[in-house]
């Protein structure tokens, strides 16, 4: 299944959408995606996670990795409306207060 769903930009900020499922079969194609965007001179940006009902380390695990890739290089990675899901499993490791989430897209771009 297709993780990225739509990809708009707004200002220099790129919106990724997302779909269901953040796991071990999508890591790659987010770590991909990540790297075709900072390729394009694109560093900042915000993923829609409302869709996500399934998340396991490894999905976790890319997340953070693509944090950390994107800070490296002066860019920010943020997350805008996660599902109950995710907000549960980021609290649990601690990253909710780490990547920075939203509920608000206004918000969320304000923060960039």
């Amino acid at each position: 299944m297709q993780l990225v769903l739509h990809e708009r930009n707004v200002g220099p900020i790129t919106l990724l959408e997302l779909g269901e499922r953040l796991t071990i079969e999508s890591v790659p194609e987010l770590r991909d995606k990540v790297q075709d965007l900072v390729l394009q001179g694109r560093h900042s940006l915000l993923l829609d996670c409302s869709r996500i009902n399934a998340i396991d380390s490894r999905g976790i695990g890319g997340l953070v990795r693509n944090w950390v890739s994107l800070k490296n290089q002066g860019g920010r990675l943020k997350l805008l409306q996660p599902s109950a899901r995710m907000r549960e499993v980021l609290g649990t490791v601690g990253l909710q207060k780490v990547i920075g989430c939203f509920d608000d897209i206004e918000e969320a771009l304000r923060n960039f």
